[in-house]
Parts: structure tokens; C-alpha cells; sequence
């Protein structure tokens, strides 16, 4: 009855899975009848076990209760794992109504119109132009999928991790591939060349390392020595021995008195790993160009960080300081059973190994694509998160706060699902290698109480045995441990590599020479640039800017008035042409001593999460009290600090998001000020600034201009009125040049660029501001 049961269920889920249907509750619900049913049948085989443990039991009696024992064990496991994928199941149900989420439905979803079994969140009512997701609590398992193709969700989707994991699988990489490369890239984080004090605390760790070896050796055959006297007949009373084995139990272990001796040693080779490592981390990030920092997200990089510092700290105390002494260990204990015992042991401990090693390694090689997935999914959650408290004030001016909540509840729940499938697997793998374990000493223990009982030896020797299957059960089931951390290591470091190795796009020259700035006259020679074959940039960008001269870029958005000033800075390489500076090309100078010759004011300025006087005197940080305080008076801004309750020790917040705009603008003119370099670069420098704060302002910048160097990012005519020269620029190109007279006189004259850029514009401001001035 049983097998046609078993058979029957079996093929009802096999239809269900060739149908491409979910299973149902009787499917379910069949194993658990069955498990109440086998625990029924263990109450009478229950009552014949005290009959099979005695000497005079018959093998036919030990055989079936051995075997109802085996198949009551499955029918647990069974039962168990169906409820586990029942609960996946339905997570998996709810990630589809995410994912529809995702998508964008167009239906909006009230508590009403969901059942009872939904999940919590899905009942809050979504509108606005956030999308809903009623349609994927239909019952078309296909809903979720077609409920929408929006994608509201901005950032990188959940098909695009799949397909990024889906073609890891087809290429079978495993993550100890190029295991030596990596090593040899990281060793210099490791082994401190230079410092002898640290060298010499790495020598004494491999010594307490060896030292620990040898005491392992000691504790069986002192047991051996000891168990032996104590059943002989005559037996004596020995208690120097057990002192000595006390003693030896105190050194041994990873809480002896010889591992504490080693950590100890270890503890400043660790603190220079992690420190080295994540402050050249921090410097190549610094490093890297613009184009990288305009691409990256400030969540992932943080996680990148803290994740593959670990990883990579904890591979080599793991690899020098865990595995090496396993190997050790095993060897040993290995060599001693074959001398000591018979070469039957150290064949049975020798497949034992091998076993386990190859279930180890191939189970693990699966399961990192779980573990992959888990890292992705966790990366992306934590971008979310860092994106959306970025954009604080945004996400409240459009009332966004639950679409906010639910996409960081989607990715959550992605991560907790892709985490999920990484810890099952993980409990499989520890289910495999303990059933390895166990067989191995199963055999042994059988053997050893075989020749025990033949008077091959002596009883003592299966004491020791003993001891040594748990001396070497213990080293063994940490290797299966230290392969996987190895393995979720270089899974955590890779992206960190990938990054280190990343080049950056602008370099300096090989024996590149400090710029050296005289007058300060910037001149661009036939200067072209593209960011890419998509995105136009520059075409022939010819002009001079002299020694205390404004040249002011004007022109519609996108145009690429920003990107002359980015090339200035040498943020981009050109294309093609020149920049030159006092008739120096800059891109053979070193890019340190460029940017130290250029001051600039940016459009949004963004401040240091500190005080005003740090934000200040981040322009010159060797500058005194009263040169801040001077250089916040230029700006018109000091007198607005002695305002604050704490003056110029007033924290500004993140990204200075407790001061105004007009007051965050004026504190980067303030900081520029400071600075006092030759050339200044203003990118709609007052932009946020209201009309009476950019009356005053204007004086500031007349002043801190006056003698200098000066690009003119604007849209204001008071911004650039004054200007020298006025570039006119429209897809790149210098349509229109000359002064603000020369640019009026040729718009009436012939209706050119200039007249749409500036005529028009040009009248309605001059006529504000003249009345402004009236009053």
C-alpha cells in the first residue's frame, strides 16, 4: 500500500511539473499523512528495540529495524522540505506581484480588492504616477509578468541580475579562477617589506603555529599512555602523567595558551592588512576620473568596500593561519594511524577524505551561484536605500515617500529570497559532508572494535582511536568550512579587484613636469571632444582667454559650456588639439599642480557633512582664523555666520542641506576666495542666489576676478554683461563671438544666434535690474 501511495503522489507531481503548474495542497499534504503514518508503524518497531541492541539479537531483526529507521529518516526530510518549498512557493507568488510592481500596472490596488493571503505591504493603496500592481494577484500565474512595461522602478532590475547570473553559469567560471594572480595582487597589502618589527611578529606566529601541531600530537598518546596504565591489573597511580596532560590541554585549542600566543602575534599584521588595503582603496577611488564617479552608485561603492576589505583580510588569516594548520594536522594524524595501527586505517581516513574534499568542492562550485546572486541583490538594496536618502527633499516635494518605501521593500524581499536559497543550500552541503563524516567513522570504529575483540590490540587503542577520528573530524569539517569562506571571499573581492584594476581614463604623463603658472592666459587650439560615439561633445573650440581677462560661454543646455571647463580641469582628456596655459600644454603637466592654478565655483555646490569654518577652509587648509574669516566677508557671508547660535562651528548637515541655497553658494565663493588662484572658473555661480544677494555678490566676484583669469559659465546678462568676450556655442561649435555690444549690434544687424540668446534676453534683465537699482 505504501509503495503504490508513494508512486501514485510521485506521478501526480511529475504531471504537475511537466504541465509547468504548481503543486497543491494534497501534494503537500501527502507527506505529512505519510509521516503520521510511519510514526503510527514506529510505535511497534519501537517495541522490539530493546530485543535487537542485546548480543543475542538476529541479524534479520537488526536488518529491519535499520532500515525503518532509514526510511523514517527520509519520510522526515520529505515532509520538511515540502513545507520549505511550500513557503517558497509563496514568497515566490509575492516577488511576482513585486515585479509587477516593478513594472508599472495601471490599476490602482485598495485594501479591499486584495485577499487574506497577501502579504502585508501589498495592501497599502499605491497612486499617483507610481504604478500599482493589482494585476499580479491575479489568478494568472503570467499577470505580474505582463502587468505592465514602465518600469518605475529606475535602477538596475531584476531581469538584468538574472541574465548577468545566467551567463556566469554558462561560463562555468569558478571563483578560484586566476587563484594566483589575484594572491600576487593583493600580497603587498600583506606582507610588510619594510617594517622588521611586523616581519619579525609574522615569524613568531608560524612558530606558535608549529608549536600547536606538535601538541596536538601529545594529547592521544599521553591518553594512550595513561588509559593504559590505569587498565592493566595493578594498575598505579601516576599524577605527574595526568598533570602533564592537563598541561597540554591547557596549550591546546583555539582558547590554549599557544593559539592566544599566535593571535596575539597576528593582531598588528591583521590592523596593517585591513588599513593598508582600505586606504589605497580610497586613494584609487579618489584617483579614478570623473567619468567613473558619474556612473557609480555611492551605496554600491560603500558596499564594494566594507565587503571586499573583509573578505580579503579574512582570506589570508584563513588561508595562513586555518587551513595550513588543518592540512598539517590531517597529515599527521593520518601518518600516525598508519605507523601506529595498520595501513587499514589510514585507508579508511584517506577515502573518508577524499570523499568529503569531493563533496565539498563540487557542492560549493554550485551553490555560488546562490551566493552571487545574494551579493547582487544586496548591492542593489543598499544603492536604493543610499539614492533615495540623497534625494530627501525631492522625494517629499512629490509626496513619494511609500513608492520609496516599496521599491526598498522590493529589493529587500529580493535579497531575502536570493538569501534564502543561499542558506538551503548551505544546510544541504553540511547534511552531505556530516553523512560523509559519520560513514568514515562508522567504518573505523567497526574495524578497531573487530581487532579489539580478536586480541590484535588492546582496548586502550580504541580510546585512542577514537581520539584521533575527533581530532581529525574536527580539522576536517573546518576545511569544508574554510573552502567556503575561500570561495564567498573571492565571490566578496572580486568586484573589489575589478575596480583596483581599473584604470583610470586621464593619467599623467611618465615624467611629468609641475604647471607653472606666470600670467595665467588660457588658450584653446583647435580643441575637440566626445564623450562617446552617442553623446556629441565639442568640434573645433578656438579662443583666447589673456591674463586678467572674463570670457563668458553662453548658450542653450547641453550645449557644452560645462564641458570646456571640465577639459580646462582636465576632468576629459581632448580628442584632438590643445589646451595651453602660459603656452604650457596641460595635458603634459601633472594634473595636481593644473588644479591647483584653477579655483571653481559649480553650479550646485555641495558641502562637507561639518562645520562652515572645515567647508571654508577646505579651499587652503594651511590658512589662519582671520583669512577665513576675510575670505567669508569677501563673499558676503560672514555676517550671516554671526548669526548662527555656534558661528562658524555650525555644522552644515549632509551635503549641506541645513543651509540655503543662496548661503551653500556663497560658502564655495568663500572657499574659492580663499584659495586666491590664478584662474577662476564660475559655473552659474549665482544661480541660487536671489536678486538683492546677487546685487551684492556680483561686487565680490568683480573683486576676486579683478586680475585673474576668468571662465564664465551663465544665463544672467549681470553674470556676464561685463564679460571681456562673449562665446555664443550651440551643439558644440562657437556660433557667435565678441562683447556684449559687439553681440547686440550683430543680432539687430542680421538676426544671428546672438539675437535669440541675448537680445531679447539681454533687455528684459537690463530693464530689471535698472529699476532694481532705482529703488
Amino acid at each position: 500500500m505504501s509503495l503504490v501511495a508513494f508512486t501514485a503522489n510521485l506521478f501526480l507531481m511529475l504531471v504537475e511539473i511537466g504541465k509547468g503548474g504548481q503543486w497543491s495542497w494534497a501534494n503537500y499534504g501527502f507527506w505529512l499523512l505519510a509521516l503520521a503514518g510511519e510514526s503510527f508503524i514506529g510505535w511497534y518497531h519501537l517495541e522490539s528495540f530493546p530485543e535487537v541492541i542485546t548480543p543475542e539479537a538476529s541479524k534479520y531483526n537488526i536488518a529491519l529495524v535499520s532500515i525503518f529507521g532509514i526510511r523514517y529518516g527520509i519520510v522526515v526530510l520529505l515532509a520538511l522540505l515540502s513545507q520549505i518549498h511550500r513557503k517558497r512557493e509563496s514568497r515566490e507568488d509575492d516577488l511576482d506581484a513585486l515585479r509587477a510592481f516593478d513594472a508599472g500596472a495601471t490599476e490602482d490596488i485598495t485594501p479591499s480588492a486584495t485577499s487574506s493571503s497577501q502579504p502585508a505591504w501589498a495592501t497599502k493603496k499605491l497612486t499617483g504616477t507610481y504604478g500599482t500592481f493589482s494585476a499580479a494577484f491575479g489568478k494568472d500565474p503570467n499577470a505580474a509578468k505582463n502587468a505592465g512595461s514602465g518600469g518605475a522602478m529606475g535602477s538596475t532590475s531584476e531581469e538584468e541580475v538574472e541574465k548577468k547570473l545566467k551567463t556566469e553559469k554558462e561560463e562555468r567560471a569558478s571563483a578560484f579562477k586566476d587563484f594566483w594572480p589575484k594572491i600576487k595582487r593583493l600580497l603587498p597589502f600583506v606582507y610588510p617589506k619594510d617594517d622588521p618589527w611586523l616581519k619579525f611578529m609574522i615569524f613568531m606566529t608560524f612558530v606558535f603555529l608549529m608549536l600547536g601541531r606538535l601538541v596536538n600530537l601529545l594529547v592521544p598518546i599521553l591518553t594512550v599512555w595513561i588509559v593504559g596504565n590505569l587498565s592493566e591489573q595493578g594498575a598505579k597511580f601516576n599524577a605527574g602523567a595526568i598533570l602533564l596532560y592537563i598541561f597540554v590541554r591547557y596549550l591546546q585549542g583555539s582558547s590554549g595558551l599557544i593559539n592566544a600566543a599566535r593571535a596575539w602575534c597576528w593582531v598588528p599584521i591583521e590592523q596593517y592588512s585591513n588599513s593598508s588595503l582600505t586606504i589605497h582603496f580610497f586613494e584609487h577611488v579618489h584617483n579614478l576620473s570623473l567619468e567613473f564617479h558619474l556612473n557609480r552608485k555611492t551605496g554600491e561603492l560603500l558596499r564594494i568596500l566594507d565587503r571586499g576589505t573583509s573578505s580579503i583580510v579574512t582570506l589570508v588569516s584563513t588561508v595562513l593561519f586555518q587551513l595550513v594548520p588543518v592540512i598539517l594536522d590531517v597529515i599527521l594524524a593520518v601518518v600516525l594511524l598508519c605507523v601506529g595501527w595498520s595501513w587499514k586505517y589510514a585507508v579508511i581516513v584517506f577515502i573518508t577524505i577524499v570523499s568529503y574534499l569531493i563533496v565539498t568542492i563540487v557542492v560549493t562550485e554550485w551553490r555560488t551561484q546562490f551566493r552571487r546572486a545574494m551579493i547582487s541583490f544586496d548591492n542593489e538594496a543598499r544603492a536604493k536605500a543610499v539614492d533615495s536618502l540623497l534625494n530627501f527633499e525631492t522625494v517629499k516635494y512629490y509626496s513619494a515617500e511609500e513608492f520609496e518605501v516599496s521599491r526598498y521593500r522590493y529589493a529587500i524581499y529580493k535579497y531575502m529570497i536570493a538569501d534564502y536559497k543561499s542558506q538551503l543550500t548551505y544546510q544541504m552541503l553540511n547534511l552531505l559532508q556530516s553523512f560523509v563524516i559519520t560513514m568514515g567513522m562508522l567504518a573505523g570504529c567497526l574495524l578497531c572494535a573487530y581487532e579489539i575483540s580478536q586480541g590484535i590490540l588492546k582496548v586502550e587503542y580504541f580510546v585512542a582511536y577514537i581520539m584521533f577520528l575527533n581530532q581529525l573530524y574536527q580539522p576536517l569539517n573546518w576545511f569544508g568550512t574554510y573552502y567556503r569562506m575561500l570561495q564567498q571571499n573571492f565571490v566578496d573581492m572580486e568586484k573589489m579587484i575589478k575596480l583596483l584594476d581599473q584604470n583610470q581614463s586621464v593619467k599623467d604623463i611618465p615624467n611629468a613636469q609641475p604647471l607653472h603658472v606666470t600670467a595665467g592666459q588660457v588658450v584653446f587650439e583647435n580643441v575637440s571632444f566626445q564623450y562617446d560615439s552617442r553623446q556629441k561633445g565639442l568640434s573645433n573650440i578656438n579662443f583666447t582667454v589673456p591674463h586678467g581677462q572674463t570670457v563668458a560661454l553662453v548658450g542653450p543646455t547641453g550645449s557644452g559650456k560645462s564641458t570646456i571647463l571640465r577639459l580646462l580641469f582636465r576632468f576629459y582628456d581632448v580628442s584632438s588639439g590643445r589646451i595651453l596655459i602660459d603656452g604650457q600644454d596641460i595635458s603634459q603637466k601633472t594634473q595636481a599642480s593644473l588644479r591647483e592654478q584653477i579655483g571653481v565655483v559649480p553650479q550646485d555646490s555641495v558641502l562637507f557633512n561639518d562645520s562652515i569654518y572645515y567647508n571654508i577652509n577646505y579651499g587652503r587648509t594651511g590658512a589662519t582664523k582671520q583669512e577665513v574669516e576675510s575670505a567669508a566677508k569677501a563673499a558676503q557671508i560672514h555676517d550671516k555666520i554671526q548669526d548662527f547660535p555656534d558661528g562658524y562651528a555650525t555644522k552644515v548637515g549632509e551635503r549641506g542641506l541645513r543651509l540655503s541655497g543662496g548661503e551653500k553658494q556663497r560658502v564655495a565663493i568663500a572657499r574659492t576666495i580663499l584659495k586666491n588662484p590664478p584662474i577662476v572658473l564660475l559655473d552659474e555661480a549665482t544661480s541660487a542666489l536671489d536678486s538683492t544677494t546677487e546685487g551684492q555678490i556680483q561686487a565680490a566676484l568683480a573683486r576676486m576676478t579683478e586680475n585673474r583669469t576668468t571662465l564664465v559659465v551663465a544665463h544672467r546678462l549681470s553674470t556676464i554683461v561685463h564679460a571681456d568676450l562673449i562665446l555664443c556655442i550651440k551643439d558644440g561649435v562657437i556660433v557667435e563671438q565678441g562683447t556684449h555690444d559687439q553681440l547686440v549690434e550683430q543680432a539687430i544687424a542680421n538676426g544671428g544666434e546672438g539675437k535669440r540668446i541675448l537680445f531679447v534676453f539681454a533687455f528684459l534683465f537690463t530693464t530689471f535690474f535698472f529699476l532694481f537699482d532705482l529703488q
